[in-house]
């Protein structure tokens, strides 16, 4: 996809990552390095549409705009379907009700703060935008938010599979270790915050 349309190949691929679970952004953020770093080596290797070298602020650029897209096509479903449409349909696409609960409590826990964050986690990034529709979080903010959150995410993915070249897999082989630290914070967090919950219900009663 990236040889035949190029950047765009690299916004679709992330767009779908936003939105299915199972494409992982692990594996197709540094192919988009690798494919700068084959342009950097080979000249004549050319981004398709430009026709101009890959460079890495066009492919971060496109790599956000897929995540934008993304996000608001998640966003878009959860303020439209809710949760029954997702509890009945998500696992067609890689969505479990644990996965919902996940960035639910997520999203309660911290808020508009919880996109920013969750476009950073793996995993968590595919599931926010559900919570943020369903809640009807002020799409303006939604966007800025999610923006702000992918764009170093991507850049530095991107950036990392441009430096490791062909060896772009041992990125995700890489980064698998710290989705268990990350689904243990995220987990220790929401146990935290129900203890804390139920604990200032009893001190008002």
């Amino acid at each position: 996809m990236y040889d035949a349309v190029g950047y765009l190949g690299v916004a679709v691929a992330v767009a779908l990552e936003t939105i299915v679970a199972p494409i992982p952004s692990e594996v197709i953020l540094p192919m988009a390095g690798w494919k700068v770093s084959q342009s950097v080596a080979d000249p004549s290797i050319v981004e398709p549409l430009t026709g101009q070298a890959w460079n890495i602020p066009m492919a971060v650029a496109f790599a956000t705009l897929g995540s934008l897209a993304g996000a608001l096509f998640g966003y878009a479903i959860g303020a439209w379907g809710g949760r029954p449409l997702l509890d009945r349909y998500g696992r067609y696409v890689g969505i479990g009700a644990t996965d919902l609960d996940r960035a639910e409590r997520w999203f309660e826990r911290w808020g508009s703060w919880a996109v920013f964050l969750g476009r950073m986690v793996p995993l968590v990034r595919t599931f926010v935008s559900y919570p943020a529709g369903i809640s009807r979080m002020p799409i303006g903010r939604f966007m800025l938010f999610s923006a702000l959150g992918s764009l170093p995410w991507n850049a530095a993915l991107i950036f990392a599979g441009f430096l490791v070249g062909e060896n772009y897999p041992l990125i995700e082989a890489a980064l698998r270790p710290w989705e268990a630290v990350i689904y243990v914070m995220v987990a220790a967090s929401a146990v935290a915050f129900v203890i804390w919950f139920y604990a200032s219900k009893r001190r008002r009663a």
